[in-house]
């Protein structure tokens, strides 16, 4: 391990130069010796001097929405100092990929002194993090024995790959469960329960379709046309700040258009922080009364696009309504008043839903109605809500009703999309098992798989589960515990190993998740490895970066190649086989970048690569355009829609809306509504607790990962922010330690009182990692807002609504 006292960016050389011992040592100290003793001394000091750095190309592959180039210097097998890209000129369109505080922090992730160095079985209960060491072969062989066991019991829909993205950047060792070696093993040995969905974007990504039949953006550097740019709940300032981010792109692209700037967020973040034209504070979860309350501004001062809505849109007014909809079913009639809750929309509706002024209002409808091109983009924050799908689909309707669609400058009211460069992705083969869940649903398979069924629970590929969760395995990620809803309940579900009777967890470090583990396996991480990963979120320049390993393996820790190899191997020759293809991690890796230069020759040759580092390009076309050839030519370009037409009524949905099982308080539309919601602004139990409470996501880390950094943490402290009147109302003052609880659980965290968050609602940041005596009061000291989320599902997507929750705050 590195040497403790060396931090960061000072070189080892500089602390070991006064404890060499070398005959020039010796001479110094005026110490004379014979000449064969000072032979003999300089041998040694030559022996025992380090060697000069070498510098190695790294990345910091997390799940923030980037991937940005780590320069490390190693010496002696340690990574002594970390830099970033210094390639390019530095200028906009060829500006250098460079890594934010969490990925240049990585030296003390790679050498924390709580890394997992070996296999590890469990001796105590699930989640106290009671384990032994045991060898690598009996690791593997208990978990062969135990997923042969679970097969041949239950079958193959009883194994289960959870959702993890600690490594969701790479491509060898990506950790996307449908995309990872696991789920390659998995569909070498007949399958797995798959699921669809993410915790980032279950709604948006489920919703959106329905509109658009798909869910793209405008590129961030297209702004550079716009004249007007909205953001609701968009803050790439603190999800992904960066060089290799779109932060950057948001500031050159503005510079150039000088385009005012309105962010629309319960909380002032970051990325308004000054650099915004006008903060709009709004309750979470009433974003698409807002966008209601705009669009009956727009089309009452007709400052709709009518030519637009006419020949691009299906279902505006009653003309476009489709086939079997019924009368004044459309948008038009659902704004006025003139649809079936024969309420009309007006800003002073929006105003007693949203918390915004009618004036203000007035004024945003009028601006958006008069500014183009406008570039309206939502983040994935105000989708996270038990009524997200609505909402996503509710904030589309201000570039549709503009005509802001399909036009340089504009966007479609998605989050913004990138330019990437060619990859050729780890093949993970078939999975011969078709039933899938909601990747937020899996607490409940275990529970009661046999009971959910497709129009209740969202099972897909089959009427219902036949068997419920007895195997999972998760690579690189902490959904087990610390991402996933309601801690205390799945806690107990868990902790009943007579449900799930084995979890396998391969990580770096001992997370709450990895505490859950039967069988503990020690990964290596990325910048220990080889692999090749292509830009995230990037604006108009993608780029590869060629990651080689900058230590060689220390202690047992292996590389996810290995480990599922071994599984693999133990499964069988035909299942090794089918797995391995014969290839070491080396040589698939050679292979799928010859696949990548046959589709695009301009690249350069794999050595080149691994020379560069890192790789650059611009978009040749300039900005990407979502949905630019349909605006073009919507005959010849159609949507992915049934109709072929940006479809603002949803004939599908509104076919699930009549036959799907919902509870009073969920709302399937087949048009974009507002609708309340359980643990909403309004809902019922507002009574008891007063607060709406929302996560963001913290500079400090990147959901969990990052999250045991020293430096990180007192850099941003974990704190729930409270405005000065919600915090006087209780006696509370800046810093002072507070309770924060529901029904279903307790925190303690320092309260950050500040003007910078509306009254009523309260916000922390998500994936601080869970610390609580589950055995005892159960009370979180380690501030994760999963303490006290649900695990009830929004009605479509079945996604985590992990913004929508009521709770009190008391000093403590």
């Amino acid at each position: 391990m590195s040497n403790p006292f060396c931090p960061d960016g000072i070189s080892r050389r500089t602390l070991m130069k006064g404890s060499a011992i070398s005959g020039l040592a010796l001479a110094v100290s005026g110490i004379s010796l014979p000449f064969g003793l000072r032979a003999a001394a300089t041998a040694v000091g030559a022996a025992v001097t380090p060697d000069e750095d070498k510098v190695v190309w790294g990345a910091c592959s997390v799940n923030c929405g980037s991937r940005c180039a780590l320069r490390l210097h190693v010496r002696d097998n340690e990574v002594t100092w970390v830099e970033t890209d210094n390639t390019g000129h530095d200028i906009y369109g060829d500006h250098q990929v460079r890594a934010c505080l969490r990925g240049r922090s990585i030296r003390r992730r790679i050498n924390h002194p709580e890394r997992l160095n070996y296999p590890m079985k469990r001796v105590g209960l699930r989640g106290e993090g009671k384990f032994e060491r045991i060898s690598w072969d009996e690791a593997l062989d208990t978990i062969t024995k135990s997923l042969k066991g679970t097969v041949e019991k239950y079958g193959n829909e009883a194994v289960y790959i959870n959702y993890t993205s600690g490594i969701v950047g790479g491509n060898i060792t990506r950790s996307s469960p449908y995309a990872s070696l696991v789920a390659r093993l998995m569909n070498s040995y007949g399958g797995f329960l798959s699921h669809y969905g993410t915790y980032s974007t279950a709604q948006i990504a489920c919703a959106m379709p329905y509109t658009y039949g798909s869910n793209d953006g405008n590129s961030t550097s297209d702004i550079e046309n716009s004249k007007l740019v909205v953001l609701f709940g968009n803050n790439p300032a603190e999800t992904r700040m960066s060089g290799g981010g779109i932060t950057y792109y948001l500031e050159q692209a503005r510079e150039r258009s000088n385009a005012r700037m309105i962010v629309i967020d319960p909380r002032y973040t970051d990325t308004a922080a000054g650099r915004e034209d006008e903060w709009v504070p709004i309750r979470p979860g009433t974003d698409a009364a807002l966008v209601a309350g705009i669009a009956h501004v727009l089309i009452s001062e007709n400052l709709v696009d009518q030519p637009f809505l006419d020949k691009y849109c299906v279902g505006y007014d009653e003309k476009t309504l489709p086939e079997g909809a019924p009368a004044n079913g459309h948008y038009k009639a659902y704004i006025l008043g003139q649809g079936d809750d024969g309420i009309e929309k007006s800003p002073r509706w929006a105003s007693a839903i949203t918390g915004i002024p009618v004036d203000k209002i007035i004024k945003l409808a009028r601006e958006i109605g008069s500014a183009k091109p406008a570039y309206i983009a939502q983040g994935w924050g105000p989708q996270r809500q038990a009524n997200g799908e609505l909402t996503s689909r509710a904030i589309a309707m201000l570039p549709i009703l503009t005509g802001n669609v399909g036009i340089n400058g504009g966007n479609s009211g998605a989050r913004e999309s990138t330019y990437t460069i060619t990859i050729e992705r780890m093949p993970v083969l078939v999975n011969p098992v078709k039933t899938q869940i909601s990747c937020f649903s899996w607490t409940d398979a275990i529970a009661r798989g046999p009971e959910m069924t497709a129009k209740r629970d969202g099972v897909r590929g089959k009427d219902k589960l036949d068997v419920p969760i007895k195997f999972i395995w998760n690579y690189a990620g902490n959904t087990i515990i610390n991402q996933h809803s309601d801690i205390n309940k799945t806690h107990d579900i868990l902790q009943d190993d007579s449900q799930c009777e084995m979890i396998v967890v391969i990580e770096n470090f001992m997370t709450s998740s990895a505490k859950y583990a039967d069988i503990l396996l020690p990964d290596l991480m990325t910048v220990e490895q080889e692999d090749i990963i292509p830009n995230d979120y990037a604006g108009n320049m993608g780029y590869l970066i060629f990651i080689q390993p900058a230590t060689t393996p220390k202690f047992e820790r292996k590389p996810i190649y290995w480990i599922t190899s071994e599984v693999a191997r133990r499964l069988g020759p035909d299942i090794y086989q089918k797995f391995t293809e014969g290839r070491t991690q080396e040589e698939w890796l050679k292979y799928l970048y010859a696949k990548m230069l046959e589709q695009d020759p301009a690249l350069p040759s794999y050595e080149a690569l691994r020379e560069m580092g890192i790789y650059k390009r611009k978009d040749p076309n300039g900005h990407f355009v979502a949905y630019k050839e349909f605006r073009a030519d919507p005959d010849a370009n159609p949507l992915k829609t049934p109709s072929g037409k940006i479809e603002i009524y949803s004939s599908k949905l509104a076919e699930i809306a009549g036959s799907w099982e919902l509870e009073k308080d969920e709302t399937i539309s087949p048009l974009p509504v507002y609708a309340s919601t359980f643990d909403g602004w309004d809902a019922p139990e507002r009574s008891s607790y007063p607060l709406q409470l929302f996560g963001f996501h913290y500079k400090a880390r990147t959901h969990s990962s990052y999250g045991n950094i020293d430096i990180l943490k007192a850099a941003c402290r974990q704190e729930v922010w409270m405005n000065p009147i919600d915090a006087q109302k209780r006696g509370i003052a800046n810093g002072d330690m507070v309770r924060v609880f529901n029904g279903r659980g307790e925190l303690r965290i320092p309260a950050k009182v500040t003007p910078r968050i509306m009254p009523g609602v309260t916000a922390m940041g998500q994936g601080a990692w869970h610390e609580a005596n589950m055995a005892g009061d159960r009370i979180d000291h380690g501030s994760c807002i999963n303490t006290l989320t649900s695990q009830r599902p929004s009605p479509l997507a079945k996604g985590n609504p992990q913004h929508t929750n009521l709770v009190e705050i008391k000093k403590a």
